[in-house]
């Protein structure tokens, strides 16, 4: 008795590749192709949230699992009626029993809330498991653990949903950012994450750059959010039900003394008003935990000697304290800046830079993304109009979409991208009307050696916009002063000269 015929063999081998694909690129509409062949419905070329229909069911998905499922049962007769089957074919088996249990249970791991109890349905899962995998004699290729792929299942569930609620947009661009993302959950061998990189993946640390307002954070969170959760069968729960995940840290939001207390920690008397020990997030984060740091091209450069430390031994030592902690989690940072330029310049570290750009995402600006999908701006605004008026958000966005069409056209390059996009609708909303900021786009500190360097400042001028820069960075007359070697007053005064008297 034949095991498969040809044509199974074939519909096998496609869903095998679909089941290990990453299913933000291109290749996944190329698998189902090869699947469903005839059958295949023609769609969108690239998989993003559909804003007029969000719940709308994917219909390659369903008609694959509708000729997978009797399928599956089929061979399943055939090897206990002795049929023979080689290596090859009982890997396509495995294969295809996996994808056929991850998408039959897709739906309850996505509807699971907080209720306790909620992952009881692993006796559900674990029965299949057995039907389909506990035959006796059956000797699979690889030796599967039904805890192990009901982890990596929620897993799978979980970046999905996470990657395609909260990175929308049709254009290529954004595409390749949710296919990024997705590499730096799973790599791009999901095979091997399969069997060996789930544990390792916290180890390596992730950088996002891209332009302020272009959703390094949702891209953070997102990876975060995703990470690898063993199952205890015993309890029917997983590892992270009562834990948090992501820890942020704006840089830019808090003075360097303050940045190092809440990375590191700090200990009784180390410097006035540490009245008590406090953990940093590097040692209240958890193992299954990432902290992230925004605007890491703002660090301190003695902090950044710190980080360097942590990435590199996984050890720090809290502030005034000499006994060293260990950091368990994962490192996530982000930045507006261009990293190299600042290496050349010496406000960066070549060695940091090095430890972190083992993984790199760039987030796309909204105008590039525009301009190569033409009808993304309308998606965008209906969106997010929904977001900020709710059941009001369809007229909302009419009057947005036809303000922005009268008033700012079509090539208006959103310099402030998704975050300003987003006020601008607020805007509306309050005042039907959306003034643009006039501020320069460019990086003050590039303006500033610009103009240093064609002599177009007079000395005055010179230590005016130096104090106002370094002031942006601290957030703090005290401190700036402090750096400088000036007196606070100075400094002040000198601010608010740059800001024209303001």
């Amino acid at each position: 008795m034949n095991f498969v015929s040809g044509s199974e063999r074939a519909f096998l081998r496609a869903v095998s590749r679909l089941a290990y694909c990453n299913p933000f690129l291109p290749e996944r509409i190329g698998c189902e192709r090869a699947a469903l062949g005839k059958e295949f419905v023609e769609g969108e070329p690239v998989w993003s949230l559909p804003v007029e229909q969000p719940e709308r069911p994917r219909a390659n998905v369903w008609r694959i699992v509708e000729r997978l499922d009797p399928l599956a049962k089929h061979l399943r007769e055939r090897l206990c009626g002795g049929a023979k089957a080689g290596t090859e074919d009982l890997g396509l088996y495995q294969d295809a029993i996996l994808h056929l249990l991850y998408q039959r249970y897709y739906g309850r791991f996505a509807a699971c809330g907080a209720e306790p109890g909620r992952w009881r349905f692993y006796q559900d899962v674990l029965a299949d498991w057995r039907l389909f995998f506990g035959l006796e004699g059956m000797e699979l290729p690889l030796r599967l653990d039904p805890l192990h792929s009901f982890a990596g299942f929620r897993q799978i569930q979980r970046a999905f949903d996470q990657i395609f609620r909260d990175i929308i947009g049709s254009s290529i661009p954004a595409a390749r950012l949710r296919a990024s993302v997705w590499q730096s959950i799973f790599t791009h061998d999901m095979r091997r994450y399969r069997t060996t990189l789930y544990q390792r993946m916290g180890d390596f640390a992730t950088l996002i750059t891209g332009a302020s307002g272009t959703g390094k954070e949702l891209a953070a969170r997102a990876i975060a959010q995703s990470r690898y959760v063993p199952f205890d069968d015993r309890k029917l729960s997983f590892a992270d039900d009562a834990i948090a995940l992501f820890y942020p840290i704006n840089i830019l939001a808090l003075l360097p003394t303050l940045v190092e207390s809440g990375l590191f920690g700090d200990r009784r008397g180390s410097f006035t008003g540490a009245i008590a020990d406090r953990k940093g997030w590097l040692e209240t984060c958890p193992a299954l935990g990432s902290v992230f740091l925004d605007e890491l091209g703002d660090l301190d450069a003695t902090i950044q000697v710190k980080l360097l430390h942590v990435i590199e031994t996984r050890t720090f030592h809290p502030v005034g304290d000499t006994a060293s902690r260990q950091f368990q989690g994962k490192l996530i940072a982000a930045t507006n800046r261009d990293l190299a330029a600042d290496i050349q310049r010496g406000r960066f570290r070549e060695d940091l830079y090095y430890r972190l750009c083992s993984d790199q995402i760039a987030t796309p600006p909204l105008a590039e993304q525009i301009a190569g999908s033409p009808h993304l701006l309308e998606e965008l605004v209906i969106y997010m109009s929904r977001k900020v008026a709710g059941g009001e958000g369809g007229e909302l966005a009419r009057e947005v979409i036809g303000w922005i069409g009268r008033n700012l056209g079509p090539d208006y390059p959103w310099p402030g991208n998704y975050r300003e996009l987003e006020q601008c609708i607020k805007n509306m909303l309050i005042r039907r009307d959306y003034r643009p900021s006039q501020t320069r786009a460019e990086d003050p500190a590039d303006e500033l050696a610009q103009d240093f360097r064609t002599g177009r400042m007079t000395a005055e001028q010179l230590l005016s916009r130096y104090c106002a820069l370094v002031y942006r960075q601290t957030g703090s007359y005290e401190e700036t002063a402090r750096r400088l070697g000036i007196d606070r007053r100075t400094v002040k005064s000198r601010v608010v000269a740059d800001r024209g008297g303001a």
